[in-house]
C-alpha cells in the first residue's frame, strides 16, 4: 500500500475507486466498505484509494479536544494496509485522483456541518465524471455498528465487544518508559507503556487479559490501568503490562498490547501479599483466556 500525505506526491490513476472518512478502527462497518471498494476495482480494473484525515474532523471543525480515538495514525495505516487497500490519501480532489467510482458507507456526510450527503454525490458526481455507490447499514445482532459505540465500549473496560464490532483486537501501541519497580520487588515486573497520541483513548481502569507483540513476536500478558492504589496513595493513571514468558530490556522500545478481555476492576488490598496471591490468580485466569 502507498501511503501519501501531500496530494502534489500522488499521480491521477486511470481509474481510481474511492472510497472517503476518518476509518477509526477500521472496524466491520469499514471493512464492507472496503471489500466493495476492491470488487469494483477488480471488476473496472481500477486501483483501490482510501482518503482518510488527521486530525479528527471534529478537532479541526469544532475545536473537540476532548474525542478519544481508536486508532492512531500509525495503527490506522498497518489496518488499512491488512485490507489490502492499494493506495492511502488524505485529501479528495478528483481531477487530480482521477475518481471513476465513490463508495461510501449509508451514513456518510461531509463538508461543514455534515450539509453533504449521499444525495448531493449523487446529484453531483456525474458532473465530475464518476459514479456514487452506497452501502447499506451493517447490523450485529441488531445493532448498527459506528466507531461512536465502539469509543463507548472501549471507555466502559468492554473490550470484547468493542473487538467483535471491530472484527479485530482493540490495541494500544507506545514506548516502554522507567517506572517504579515495585511490580519486580513482588515477583510481577511491569512495562509502563506511554502511550504516543494524547488522542488515543484508554480502556476504563481495570486488570485486563491481553497479548503483547514485541520484536515482531506475540506474548501474552496481563494489564492494569489504573492508580495502583495498593503501592501508592494519589498516583496517576498508569498503563502497565506484565508479560509472560519474557526476559529481557524493554525501556525505550515501542511494544503493542491487543487488547482480549477485562477481568477485574482495580482494587486496594490491606497488605502487599494480599495483592501478590491476586495477581497470580489473574495470571491463571488470563493464561486461560488467552488459550
Amino acid at each position: 500500500m502507498k501511503v501519501y500525505y501531500r496530494l502534489e506526491d500522488f499521480s491521477t490513476l486511470k481509474n481510481a475507486v474511492v472510497t472517503t472518512g476518518t476509518f477509526d478502527g477500521v472496524h466491520l462497518g469499514h471493512q464492507t466498505v472496503i471489500k466493495r471498494l476492491k470488487e469494483i476495482a477488480a471488476k473496472e480494473n481500477g486501483e483501490t484509494v482510501v482518503i482518510t484525515f488527521e486530525p479528527h474532523p471534529r478537532i479541526v471543525i469544532y475545536n473537540d479536544a476532548s474525542i478519544r480515538l481508536i486508532s492512531s495514525v500509525p495503527e490506522k495505516i498497518d489496518l488499512l494496509e491488512k485490507q489490502g487497500i492499494d493506495h492511502l490519501i488524505r485529501n479528495i480532489l478528483v481531477g487530480i485522483i482521477g475518481t471513476k467510482k465513490l463508495v461510501i458507507g449509508y451514513n456518510h456526510f461531509f463538508g461543514r456541518n455534515r450539509e453533504g450527503s449521499f444525495a448531493h454525490l449523487k446529484e453531483y458526481g456525474p458532473v465530475y465524471g464518476f459514479d456514487v455507490e452506497d452501502i447499506p447499514a451493517i447490523e450485529i445482532d441488531n445493532i448498527d455498528i459506528s466507531s461512536t459505540k465502539i469509543r463507548e465500549a472501549i471507555e466502559k473496560g468492554e473490550v470484547r465487544l468493542a473487538n467483535t464490532y471491530l472484527g479485530h483486537p482493540f490495541s494500544l501501541r507506545g514506548v516502554v518508559v522507567e517506572g517504579n519497580k515495585m511490580g519486580r520487588s513482588i515477583g510481577f515486573p511491569t512495562a509502563n507503556i506511554q502511550v504516543g497520541s494524547s488522542y488515543k483513548i484508554i480502556p476504563a481502569i481495570g486488570v485486563y487479559a491481553v497479548n503483547v507483540l514485541i520484536d515482531g513476536l506475540m506474548f501474552g500478558g496481563m494489564l492494569n490501568i489504573g492508580r495502583r492504589p495498593t503501592v501508592q496513595d494519589e498516583g496517576n493513571i498508569s498503563v502497565e503490562v506484565n508479560v509472560f514468558d519474557f526476559a529481557g530490556d524493554l525501556y525505550g522500545k515501542e511494544i503493542e498490547v491487543l487488547f482480549h478481555s477485562r477481568i477485574r476492576e482495580e482494587r486496594k488490598f490491606d497488605h502487599i501479599d494480599q495483592l501478590k496471591e491476586q495477581l497470580q490468580k489473574d495470571k491463571m485466569n488470563c493464561k486461560q483466556l488467552l488459550a
